[in-house]
């Protein structure tokens, strides 16, 4: 005799959360995330199917597997992950658990999930983040992004949060840290952009003239080749 697991019915998807690395397309015109742990090499959308990274046929999520996606019900739980070095630059996402899952005593693993919110952590340098910026890896054909400010960009391949949002489409909403929270409730990215998100798009526009003035300053001086001498 096999002990079956209780099934359940629920009136609407649950929602879980889970932390996640941004990630760009090489040529720039999509966004989505990679995990941090099991089938990180795979990046996904804001929509997306699970299978099975060990290349078996079975469905997932699989009672005698560990496939599939994976969220912990707490959201105080999934943020505590970001405390991590290797985490730092994550960000924590609140998904809709879809199609079959497995319910566990911390979370789900399930077959298929929507993400709603994205929550961008401060940049490196403490200042809340304007946009996402180059990380410095990624996989192949996707560049990671790391939470960034306007002054820290530079000459990085970057995004403003409301650009990756319409990059990653399907709704998805993406918060610059819990302070900003309030600001952007129920903006989604075919909303118009408001001031912040406004402001946000033209510091990053600056901070990067700013870089480029100054690489050209530097060209100009004598001796690098880059005008007359004397």
């Amino acid at each position: 005799m096999r002990l079956r697991l209780p099934e359940e019915r629920p009136t609407e998807p649950p929602t879980g959360y889970k932390i996640a690395h941004p990630v760009l397309s090489q040529d720039g015109t999509r966004a989505g995330f990679t995990g941090v742990s099991l089938g990180g090499a795979l990046p996904y959308g804001v929509l997306a199917d699970a299978f099975c990274v060990y290349g078996l046929r079975h469905r997932s999520p699989h009672r005698r597997c560990d496939c599939g996606f994976h969220c912990v019900h707490d959201r105080a739980a999934a943020e505590a992950l970001l405390c991590t070095a290797e985490h730092r630059a994550a960000v924590l996402l609140e998904v809709s658990v879809l199609g079959r899952y497995i319910r566990f005593e911390r979370g789900f693993r399930y077959a298929r999930q929507r993400v709603r919110t994205a929550t961008v952590g401060p940049c490196t340098c403490g200042t809340v983040a304007a946009g996402l910026a180059d990380a410095g890896w990624g996989r192949p054909g996707w560049r990671a992004l790391a939470p960034s400010c306007a002054g820290c960009v530079r000459g990085r391949t970057s995004v403003s949060l409301a650009a990756f949002a319409r990059l990653a489409g399907d709704g998805l909403r993406v918060i610059a840290g819990v302070q900003d929270a309030r600001q952007v409730a129920g903006r989604t990215a075919t909303d118009d952009l408001g001031v912040p998100e406004l402001a946000a798009e033209a510091a990053l526009l600056q901070a990067r003239l700013d870089w480029f003035q100054t690489q050209l300053a530097r060209l100009r001086e004598p001796g690098r080749g880059g005008g007359p001498e004397g």
